[in-house]
């Protein structure tokens, strides 16, 4: 653990967007002990300017609303979202790569034909069709994100699966009369952790993203406070107040490229191998 640490610190980007996702998730936390208001409550009068009045110095909304509650609470909402699309994903995806890449031949056939499938739909409109037919809400948005997030990890795992499975530790474990489903769950998928977690972080970036699309589109869930609904509240009237989108755009943008530097940190800190190479 101490040399992982060291390797992730060796990498400055990654270290500054560690320290950007971290206090992301403190103000998710504190949102409620900072706003006692609810983010939909009307404090003010509407398109109240940012940095004028100490109390909201993002402003309002076009009803009036804190903005800077609106972005404290939205934090909360993308973080969970894509945090739990993200484990369903990988929750669908691993199993699926790991018994096509294990047992091979039609099994591998028949999973990999079933993940091309939802590969030759682009993942957004799919995302798109999926929330319309369930109805817009903070379950439907899960799960289609969930949907289309879930091949890239199969076929990750399958490749790393199919690399492993020739290994001799594995060949030692099939003569000793292990099962399958024994040597998948203790002596495979332990050693593809690595490119999954580095994967999960980029996954968590690419849910926050299509969930804020969704929202900005109005497919969002319209009981719950969201960095994306912000922005489709505010696009209406940008020109007339343009922090209102602004802000949350901001706030997308310095999550989603911490998420990408923390992935990057965490594929040189668990590959040390791969990064020497590449720098030779």
């Amino acid at each position: 653990m101490k040399d992982f640490w060291q390797r992730f610190s060796q990498n400055r980007g990654a270290v500054i967007g560690l320290l950007i996702l971290l206090l992301v998730i403190v103000l998710s936390i504190a949102a409620p002990f900072l706003y006692e208001k609810s983010p939909w409550a009307m404090v003010q009068r509407p398109f109240l300017p940012p940095f004028t009045v100490g109390q909201y110095f993002l402003g309002t909304d076009p009803l009036g609303r804190d903005l800077a509650a609106g972005l404290a609470y939205g934090a909360r909402v993308s973080l969970l979202i894509g945090l739990i699309s993200t484990v369903v994903s990988l929750l669908i995806g691993i199993p699926v790569g790991a018994m096509a890449g294990y047992f091979g031949g039609w099994v591998d056939d028949v999973l990999m034909r079933f993940t091309e499938f939802f590969q030759s739909v682009p993942s957004f409109a799919l995302a798109i069709v999926l929330v319309a037919i369930f109805q817009p809400s903070i379950t439907s948005i899960v799960i289609a994100i969930a949907i289309v997030s879930w091949p890239p990890v199969a076929r990750l795992l399958r490749g790393e699966v199919m690399s492993l499975r020739s290994r001799e530790f594995i060949e030692a474990a099939i003569l000793s009369g292990q099962t399958s489903r024994t040597i998948i769950w203790r002596q495979i998928l332990p050693n593809t952790l690595s490119p999954i977690i580095v994967l999960a972080s980029m996954m968590v970036a690419a849910a926050i993203l299509i969930e804020s699309a969704l929202s900005f589109l109005g497919l969002g869930d319209r009981n719950i406070m969201s960095w994306g609904y912000i922005i489709g509240a505010g696009r209406t009237v940008i020109r007339q107040a343009w922090w209102i989108s602004v802000f949350p755009g901001i706030a997308i943008l310095l999550t989603v490229l911490a998420l990408n530097l923390v992935g990057e940190g965490l594929n040189d800190a668990l590959n040390p191998r791969l990064t020497r190479k590449g720098r030779k």
